[in-house]
């Protein structure tokens, strides 16, 4: 789990802002994970949505790559929107696929812990709908 992983809810014009900032969750609200990499975020939106992985892998391209190595993504406004929607039970059901992937397993991610992640997603997709703002995925490889 070498990467550090900052999901937050902001405009549009912030991206810039977003790469640069070197601790995102100090000016913008989300979550923060380890271990969060393009590949899982890409495996999210192939649950959430029904693309085939590499569609989906497609659509995680960095939209902007920032100093040190960082990253940032930008969620498919159908996985926000996904997310936002979606109840408890539905969610739950997510997460405990999401968790039964290769990537996460062979990395020993404890069940809960991903249905946590999935939980707290699903409130900041809320919050990034209700504000007409994108969910955008900084990572950076160095902060472990």
């Amino acid at each position: 789990m070498g990467i550090l992983t900052n999901i937050v809810a902001a405009e549009e014009e912030e991206l810039a802002d977003i790469g640069e900032s070197p601790h995102p969750l100090d000016e913008w609200s989300g979550i923060e994970r380890r271990g969060i990499d393009i590949a899982k975020v890409a495996i999210l939106h192939s649950l959430l949505t029904g693309d085939e992985y590499e569609q989906a892998l497609y659509q995680c391209e960095p939209v902007y790559i920032g100093s040190e190595g960082v990253l940032v993504l930008r969620m498919a406004e159908e996985v926000v929107e996904k997310l936002a929607e979606m109840d408890e039970e539905a969610l739950e059901q997510v997460a405990y696929e999401l968790s039964a992937t290769e990537a996460f397993e062979l990395e020993n991610w404890d069940p809960a812990e991903v249905e946590d992640m999935i939980l707290s997603l699903a409130e900041l997709a809320q919050i990034a709908e209700s504000q007409g703002q994108t969910l955008f995925v900084w990572m950076h490889p160095l902060l472990t």
